[in-house]
């Protein structure tokens, strides 16, 4: 096997994984609708702060806790990610069955910035609302798929020759 072909694999198997992890986190997002913006709450609401032992602090003042405020950001984040969900996967078949990686690219890039959207507006609104000092976890996986995104457009867009 030469080198271009296993790369193509590569992408290809990069471009699908990325996809279904798209495809599946809508999907759960839209099955869990309540769940998921009851977890988006708890962030906006500040409620990790009140527990035991329980941090004061003047930045409480910007908790939210009404549910229709949870709702609509939820409501936000699941639109980019239907749109992450459809160009990714209009990505996946040009790139597969269709023109090819450079027909494929502009919707791939597409996707991979409707995710980073999102996931700059779960970084920054956790941010904003504290979660650094109890949801640190929460934090660390929002960077890490930031990471992951990132690699995933240089695997894209690269000029390996």
């Amino acid at each position: 096997m030469d080198t271009p072909t296993s790369l193509l694999i590569f992408q290809i198997t990069c471009c699908i994984g990325f996809s279904l992890w798209l495809s599946i986190s809508l999907i759960n997002n839209l099955q869990a609708f309540a769940s998921s913006a009851g977890a988006i709450g708890e962030t906006m609401s500040m409620a990790p702060l009140a527990q035991p032992p329980g941090i004061s602090l003047p930045l409480l003042v910007r908790a939210m806790t009404p549910h229709a405020i949870h709702r609509l950001a939820l409501s936000i984040i699941v639109l980019t990610q239907a749109a992450a969900v459809l160009a990714a996967w209009i990505g996946c078949y040009e790139l597969l069955l269709g023109a090819g990686l450079e027909v494929a690219r502009p919707w791939l890039n597409l996707a991979s910035s409707a995710t980073l959207r999102f996931l700059l507006a779960m970084l920054l609104g956790g941010i904003w609302f504290g979660y650094w000092m109890r949801q640190e976890v929460l934090q660390l996986t929002h960077l890490l798929m930031m990471v992951w995104i990132l690699l995933h457009s240089v695997v894209l867009n690269v000029r390996w020759s």
